[in-house]
Parts: structure tokens; C-alpha cells; sequence
């Protein structure tokens, strides 16, 4: 069974393109850490991916996490101290309370959007699972780069980043495959970047 997948994933990667897109600012700077997907993408992909938000040094690890629609996450305390998750984001509503190590189950996320999540205990601690409709995305690096597997275009790109004025909605273009490299320049102007300041005491030891 397992080779027969492998199987199907090499032949489903041969029919799509490898298409480099850059992210920039209205300066043309390259942007690090937008999210960038393929709307609607359907692409094969194991059955035991699982996704993970954890808890590492009084921050969320990753910030941005990129999920697809229907995906599970855990969210694991690797602190020694305790950690109360929660998120008041219409997207999806839930609250891990007081705890140690990683909870029972993981948490489902059926809705596409944007889930904001904070900690009741450590105000600074700040993060973003961005659910998307497709199973095509990536993240740029930091000369803006994301590389993503395309089938024959045209496509319908979005784009989102957590200094966006407006988190809920990501900007859209559509891009050919034509080419293999493609640069994309934001519309709106990036809010400055937020600093968090990480206190180490607590009452959660």
C-alpha cells in the first residue's frame, strides 16, 4: 500500500511545474514569512501528516503555522511551566486550559481563515494558524521566495501576512505557469513589526 501511494505522488509530481514567486513590499523589499497558496488546489499528500503548534520559550512555535482545511494540530507544552491556550477568532473558537506536556486530542480546524491565538497566562504570547482551501502552500524565506508545484495555469495565488491591517482577508492574483519565476508586489503597506516582550517570571511554575 505504501508503494502504491509513493507510486501515485511520483507520477501526480511529474505533471506539475515548479514555479519560484517572490513576495515584495510597495518598496520592492522582499517580504519573509508571507503565506501563499493555491486556491482550490487539490494534491496528493500522505495520510499521517499531522500539523503542530507548540509552546517553546513563552512563544508559539511556529508564529505562523499554515494548515489546509480539515487539518488536525497539536499543541504541545515543551516549557516547564504551564501554558492556557486559547482562540476568540470566528474561524474557530476553542480553549486549551492550564497545562503541562500536550493535551489528549488534537484540535480540528474545518473552517478556512485565519485563528488568532493567544495565552491567558503570558499576555505577550502571540500567534497565527492560517487555514486555507488548497493543499498547495508554502511560506517565503527571507528574500521573499516561497517554490511551489503547479499544475498547468492559470491559478488563483492568495497571499497573507500577520502585519497585514486587515488579518482576515489575504490578497489574491492571478499568475500563468509559463514561467518559472514570478514576483508579486503587495498592495497594502505592512504595519510595523510588533515586539513582544517576554517576561520570565510567572506564577505557573
Amino acid at each position: 500500500m505504501i508503494r502504491i501511494t509513493l507510486l501515485l505522488l511520483l507520477l501526480f509530481s511529474q505533471a506539475l511545474l515548479a514555479q519560484q514567486i517572490q513576495i515584495v513590499d510597495k518598496q520592492n523589499q522582499p517580504v519573509k514569512n508571507a503565506v501563499v497558496w493555491l486556491k482550490g488546489s487539490q494534491q496528493l499528500t500522505l495520510p499521517d501528516t499531522h500539523y503542530t503548534m507548540s509552546q517553546q520559550e513563552r512563544a508559539f512555535v511556529p508564529h505562523v503555522l499554515v494548515v489546509p482545511k480539515g487539518a488536525n494540530v497539536e499543541f504541545p507544552n515543551l516549557d516547564s511551566i504551564m501554558h492556557h491556550v486559547y482562540s476568540f477568532s470566528k474561524t474557530k473558537q476553542f480553549e486549551l486550559k492550564l497545562y503541562h506536556d500536550k493535551p489528549e486530542q488534537p484540535i480540528n480546524f474545518a473552517q478556512t481563515g485565519v485563528v488568532e491565538l493567544g495565552c491567558n497566562i503570558h499576555d505577550w504570547m502571540l500567534g497565527y494558524i492560517v487555514v486555507v482551501d488548497g493543499t498547495v502552500f508554502g511560506q517565503t524565506d527571507k528574500q521573499g521566495i516561497v517554490n511551489l508545484p503547479l499544475p498547468e495555469g492559470p491559478h488563483i495565488l492568495a497571499v497573507w501576512h500577520d502585519r497585514f491591517n486587515d488579518i482576515s482577508s489575504p490578497e489574491t492574483i492571478e499568475i500563468p505557469t509559463s514561467n518559472s519565476q514570478f514576483s508579486y508586489k503587495l498592495k497594502q503597506t505592512l504595519l510595523p513589526k510588533l515586539e513582544l516582550n517576554n517576561d520570565e517570571f510567572d506564577d505557573y511554575e
